[in-house]
Formats: C-alpha cells, sequence, structure tokens
C-alpha cells in the first residue's frame, strides 16, 4: 500500500488509513525525502512531525518508512564538528548546498571517506559485553574515541579482530559470534535519541564542576553530573555566562547546543571557540567541543530534536569514561518549539499555551545527567546547564518554574545587575546551590578545611547587606551605627572585589579555587580587624580612610594567580594598619 499526505499543517503532515508506520519511527517525506518522525498513530490517521521546511510539499506525495526510530551516528569525527539539529554536519553541507540548508539533503554524520589511525585492543576468543571498548582512535589532540560494543548488542565472542591500521567509519574493526550469528562491528554504531544509553549504576555527586568564576565556583556551585538552569531576560548575559562556562570548566568535552537562538551569537561560538586556546592542554578550544546549530530561522521541529540529539551525544562520550558538560541555549527557545507543535496537532493547551507535558519533557531532558559507572567500567559524567529565557524577567512563568522542579542549582540573573554592569549578572540573593552539602569532602581535601565555614560567612554578610538596604532606601545610612556601616562597606567589596569578575582581564578571566578562598579570607579578616577597632573606639570614617577597602576591592587585578604569597602580605598590611588606628 503507497502512504500517501492527505493533510500539511506547517511541519506536522497526516497520512490517512494505514498501519504500515510504528510510534516514533523515522521516516521520509515526499519526492526531497524530508526527514521526519512519527508522532501520533489512531485507527484513522498517522501524524508526522517533518524536521525540515515543508513549503512545496504536495497533498499526495509518498511518505517511506525506515523501520528503526530516530537514531543518530555515533562515532569518531563528532569532536570539533558543528551539526544542526538533526546531526548533519553543516561545514560538509555547505560543500555540497551551499550556506543555507537544503532540504531533503542526505548528509552522513560522520565523514565516510575520513580514515582514523585505529588500534585495536580485541583478539580473537575474546569475550566482549555490552560497553566494553574494543579499539581506540585519535579523534582530536585533546580526545580519543574509545569504540565500544553498542549497549544493545549483547554478549559476542571475536572471530576476527583487524590489525592496526588506518580505517574509514565503516570498516570492519571485529566479526563476532552472537548465538551462532556472525556479525561485524565497525568504528560507529546508531542510537536512537530519545532513548537514554543505559548506565552500571550511578555514583553519587559529590565533585563540582570548576568554572574560575567565582560567583558560581564559591556561592553558587554546579556539580560535575548535575543540573543547572541560569534563567534571565534579555540582555542580562545568558549566553556570555554559559561561554564563561565552557571556555574554562574542568569538563573534557563541552557540548554546546545553540537552540533556537540568533544566528550572529551562534557565529560568535563558533568564532571564539575556533580562536579560543584550551588552557590546560594549550590546544585549540574546538578540539574538545561539540556544536549543535539550530538557530531561530531554521525548521521550528528540529530545534526540539536538537536537544535530544546533544544530549545523546554526551551520554556516548560518557560511556567511553568522559566528563561531558552540555550548554542548552537555550531550553526556553525548545519549549515554545513544543507549544508550536501542539498547536498545530490541536491540542489542549495548558499554561500560557504551553502543552500539558511540557513538565515531563523537562524531566525526561535534565534526568539523563548523572555521575555514573558506566558499562566499560569506567567513571563518565553528564552535566547539564540550561539557559532559561522567560519573557520580561518574569521567573513565574511555566518554562523557568518547572525547570526549578528538576535542577539542583538555580543561577538567577538580574537585570539591574546587568544594566549596571555588573557582570557576572548573577543575583547571589535569588539563587541557590542544593549541592554544598555534597561537596563538604572535596572542599576539605582540595581546597581548605575552613572553604565553607568562610563561604557561609561572605553569604551572611551579604544577607545583612540586602537586610540594612531595606533601611538605608528609607532612612539613609548616616542614621545606621557605625558596625552596620561596616556591614555595608563589607559588602561593597564582596560584591565589587569578588563576585563582580572581568572576562577579558587575563588574571580576573579565570580564578583558581585557591585564589578564590584567599580572597574571601583577607576579605573575613579585614571585616574582623575593622570590628575589633570598631570595639576600640575607632570611627568607620577612620577606617575607611586608610584606603583598605578600596585595596580589597583591585586585589583582583593586582594579585596575580600565580602569586598566592603576596595574600600574606595584604595580611600583614591590615593588621598593621588598623593596629595603628586610636
Amino acid at each position: 500500500m503507497t502512504n500517501k499526505i492527505y493533510a500539511i499543517n506547517g511541519p506536522v503532515i497526516k497520512i490517512k488509513n494505514t498501519k504500515d508506520f510504528a510510534m516514533r519511527e523515522m521516516v521520509y517525506v515526499g519526492q526531497k525525502r524530508l526527514i521526519g518522525e512519527v508522532i501520533g498513530v489512531n485507527a484513522d490517521m498517522t501524524t508526522i512531525q517533518v524536521y525540515e521546511n515543508t513549503a512545496g510539499l504536495r497533498i499526495g506525495e509518498t511518505v517511506r518508512g525506515t523501520g528503526l526510530p530516530m537514531s543518530v551516528t555515533l562515532g569518531p569525527g563528532i569532536i570539533a564538528n558543528i551539526f544542526d539539529g538533526i546531526a548533519r554536519p553543516l561545514r560538509d553541507m555547505k560543500k555540497t548546498d551551499g550556506v543555507y540548508v537544503t532540504e531533503g539533503s542526505d548528509i552522513p554524520t560522520i565523514d565516510p571517506a575520513r580514515e582514523f589511525d585505529v588500534t585495536v585492543l580485541a583478539k580473537v576468543g575474546d569475550e566482549l559485553s555490552p560497553g566494553q571498548i574494543y579499539a581506540e582512535c585519535p579523534e582530536t589532540s585533546l580526545i580519543t574515541n574509545r569504540v565500544m560494543v553498542p549497549p544493545d548488542f549483547g554478549k559476542c565472542t571475536v572471530t576476527y579482530a583487524a590489525p592496526d591500521g588506518k580505517y574509514k567509519a565503516e570498516d570492519t574493526i571485529l566479526k563476532v559470534d552472537v548465538n551462532g550469528e556472525e556479525l561485524t562491528l565497525t568504528l560507529c554504531q546508531r542510537w536512537p535519541i530519545r532513548t537514554p544509553r543505559p548506565v552500571a549504576k550511578r555514583i553519587p555527586i559529590n565533585t563540582p564542576l570548576i568554572t574560575g568564576q567565582r560567583v558560581l565556583d564559591s556561592i553558587v556551585p554546579v556539580a560535575k553530573g548535575g543540573t543547572a538552569a541560569i534563567p534571565g531576560g534579555f540582555g542580562t548575559g545568558k549566553t556570555m555566562t554559559q561561554h564563561q562556562i565552557a571556555k574554562w570548566c574542568d569538563a573534557d568535552i563541552i557540548v554546546y547546543i545553540g537552540c533556537g537562538e540568533r544566528g550572529n551569537e551562534m557565529t560568535q561560538v563558533l568564532e571564539e571557540f575556533g580562536e579560543l586556546i584550551d588552557p590546560k592542554s594549550g590546544k585549540h578550544l574546538t578540539d574538545r567541543t561539540v556544536l549543535i546549530a539550530n538557530t531561530s530561522n531554521m525548521p521550528v521541529a528540529a530545534r526540539e530534536a536538537s536537544i535530544y540529539t546533544g544530549i545523546t551525544i554526551a551520554e556516548y562520550y560518557r560511556d567511553m569514561g568522559y566528563d561531558i558538560a552540555i550548554m542548552a541555549d537555550s531550553t526556553s527557545r525548545w519549549a515554545e518549539a513544543l507549544r508550536e507543535i501542539s498547536g498545530r496537532l490541536e491540542e489542549m493547551p495548558a499554561e500560557e499555551g504551553y502543552p500539558a507535558y511540557l513538565p515531563s519533557r523537562l524531566a525526561e531532558f535534565y534526568e539523563r545527567t548523572g555521575n555514573c559507572s558506566v558499562l566499560s567500567g569506567k567513571r563518565g559524567s553528564v552535566t547539564i546547564i540550561g539557559a532559561v529565557s522567560p519573557a520580561g524577567s518574569d521567573f513565574s512563568e511555566p518554562v523557568t518554574q518547572n525547570t526549578k522542579r528538576f535542577v539542583r542549582c538555580f543561577i538567577a540573573l538580574d537585570k539591574p545587575l546587568a544594566y549596571a554592569r555588573h557582570y557576572p549578572a548573577i543575583n547571589w540573593l535569588t539563587s541557590y546551590s542544593e549541592y554544598i552539602p555534597d561537596f563538604e569532602e572535596y572542599y576539605e581535601k582540595n581546597v581548605g578545611e575552613d572553604f565553607l565555614r568562610v563561604r557561609q560567612r561572605i553569604s551572611n554578610i551579604l544577607l545583612e547587606e540586602n537586610k540594612l538596604m531595606e533601611i538605608v532606601k528609607l532612612i539613609g545610612s548616616d542614621v545606621l551605627p557605625d558596625d552596620q556601616k561596616l556591614v555595608l562597606e563589607t559588602a561593597k567589596v564582596i560584591r565589587v572585589g569578588f563576585l563582580q569578575q572581568n572576562a577579558f582581564h587575563k588574571d580576573d578571566t579565570y580564578v583558581p579555587m585557591s585564589k578564590q578562598l584567599l580572597m574571601m579570607r583577607v576579605i573575613l579578616r579585614l571585616y574582623d580587624r575593622a570590628g575589633d577597632a570598631l570595639a576600640r573606639g575607632v570611627s568607620v570614617r577612620a577606617i575607611l580612610g586608610t584606603g583598605l577597602f578600596d585595596k580589597l576591592i583591585k586585589m583582583k587585578y593586582d594579585i596575580p594567580n600565580d602569586k598566592p604569597e603576596m595574600f600574606r602580605e595584604y595580611s600583614r598590611e591590615i593588621d598593621k594598619t588598623l593596629d595603628g588606628l586610636k
């Protein structure tokens, strides 16, 4: 039976009276063979969402099934590449189709002509289990691709192993016996994008993702294998905050998903990442980065798929034993794609027009993170940092509120801070991290035994300042007692000298945890010694006249990252200066 298009509504098409398609099956639509996915099946009608532009598609054109779910090809050649929402390489597409994405372009995810220098680890007679590594090949100068038995393959025995040498992605590396049937294993495998890849077990999260950004590392830390949301209105710096995390965090691989963002922002990502040098290795940052670009002018259905494509690629490298950080920019645009498709499907809308299944879709996405013991026996993690773009900076809207339910780190960007040029514009009062108790042992061993205590005191001063500012707004600061004036001045040092960070300064763009702790210690030393001076009867005016507060505001520039001994000099100067006041 030939399956003909019965109705077309944007990216949604319908076929009447057919039982040939399964739910979530990948299909080819029309003469151009547009890629689509079955999203609804009933006795009368089959509904398909098309991941490409349907302009020019006619009623009566044929739809062909593949019998397979919507999948992505995984293998060497993904790192340092840029893909669209359905994993087609855009650079290769440009060579064949020009600068615009062409409908029906059937370009494989992995270049079939590219050769890789493969070291085969398995030998004839070896018994292999799902997820086990049987070959390795350098993918870039920073990442080695560990070729694994597919998780759904089952146990097998090696009957043929290719010698070490150069091979293409689809060349036979192993022949194996599976219950009497001979099968082949190559350098690549396919996996359904909506199905999480299995792991051996989940490991408790106890290690922070070090970003070098003081407000994140010290105040609202993100976990390796954890989840974080960065909500903020237009112009508050969501994309730039994610850029800084992507550049400097200690993850092995970055997967950057540009989901519905402006094309010029993705261009900036490409240009910046291409020029940046990885601080850990001295190589180009792109050598450990995967970019998925589904800009605002690309088909809306592919925007919905891009999130799943990105997380599937991340899980693939996690299974090799790498730590992956995903930057999803932005999940609000993804939710808007769900809303548009839901409207075309004539589904009953929920709050603000979003589909009723928005919370479950968000949960599915964020729950694919984790710190895991993988099938190969190694440890790997996937961390998701998702940007949220609430209209009018309204954090009560559905995407922000539902995201808040599924993440444990909430990094709230603040419009007044952004307009005051305080970057990163992270509001330290409305942001929070639930991971802090999990990191206690890590901080004690790797940063300092007093880190959590120092951090808590810094946070308390900021909270106290917020309470005092309510009084200051009403009657001014002159009526406050000296000890409260001291709180305000110390909080200013924390806000401007510690939380505010200059991404374009060679020492301030990335700050190691050891320096962050030393900075907090010296701020608290000034606060404590100034409090002692107040107790002796010294006035706040005299204390401020020493210039120590202004000096600490500038210490982030004046003390290089590689000269921590200078903090001892600052501490001695604080003691000497304040002890001399009468």
